[in-house]
């Protein structure tokens, strides 16, 4: 459980980041962090993992205070993925990227041994133990750095822009092992994004930062009902949203365009057009 009671965050004076930001996020959620750069996003997360500390306000993980705490203090609650993977690659195999953090925290050998296992299993980048991460394609980067803070076993995985640059096959590689982790591990997941179709398939809430506040907290298929200014928070509307919101005005949209496909089969079923 995260809490975030009125944080105010300002880089300079009187220049607030995040204004008066309240917030409380439950176990096994994952949530889309989104709104246009500068709005306060990064920030927040941030603020939710220690990398910064409030101006005011406070944040709280499991009761607890992060108060004077430092990012290691918490890798092990809630771990962060950075935007630039290779801004987080330190060792000279992959096996050894995953096993750094981990065997820095005084973790037993054959424990490690284990987690480092159990995380390039989840992220399917066990065949390249071996090899060299510098190497690696820009997804499996993204992968590695994923791997890496499972490595430390982490509760609640903030991730800044971990779709970014890639291609369709390495995006949904990337995004089946966070629902995987989601689903089947109970990771509570914060994915900082611009993709409003991850959004729409992926994330069961969405939260809009706006010049530094909470603009909208809910489902994503109600940020895309049509009755919000997504323009004015730099967001668009996902094509399968937009073409749902004229065949089927009034209705949720569905995730994607499959789903979409199949709530207009039924619909003509009920209707009698369709055999």
């Amino acid at each position: 459980m995260i809490n975030v009671e009125q944080v105010d965050f300002c880089y300079k004076r009187n220049q607030k980041a995040l204004n008066q930001v309240s917030l409380t996020i439950a176990p096994g959620e994952f949530i889309a962090l989104v709104g246009r750069n500068g709005s306060g996003k990064t920030t927040l997360s941030r603020v939710m993992m220690a990398l910064l500390q409030p101006t005011a306000g406070r944040v709280l993980v499991d009761g607890e205070s992060l108060k004077g705490k430092k990012p290691s203090d918490v890798a092990g609650t809630v771990g962060y993925v950075f935007q630039n993977p290779d801004l987080q690659i330190l060792a000279e195999t992959v096996a050894e990227e995953v096993a750094y953090g981990p065997a820095a925290k005084g973790v037993a050998p054959e424990e490690v041994k284990r987690r480092v296992h159990r995380a390039l299993e989840l992220t399917g980048l066990a065949e390249l133990a071996d090899a060299y991460p510098r190497t690696l394609s820009y997804g499996q980067k993204r992968r590695l750095a994923v791997a890496a803070a499972l490595a430390l076993k982490p509760r609640v995985l903030i991730l800044d822009e971990i779709t970014g640059g890639q291609d369709a096959i390495e995006k949904e590689a990337v995004l089946s092992v966070l629902k995987r982790l989601n689903e089947e591990q109970g990771v509570t997941i914060i994915l900082i994004t611009h993709d409003m179709s991850t959004v729409l398939r992926y994330a069961g809430r969405a939260i809009v930062m706006a010049q530094g506040s909470v603009a909208f907290d809910g489902a994503p298929q109600a940020l895309f009902a049509g009755s919000h200014p997504l323009a004015e928070w730099g967001l668009s509307c996902p094509a399968v949203a937009a073409v749902a919101g004229a065949l089927l005005p009034g209705e949720a949209a569905p995730a994607d365009a499959a789903a979409l496909c199949q709530v207009l089969i039924e619909k003509m079923r009920r209707n009698g057009s369709c055999n």
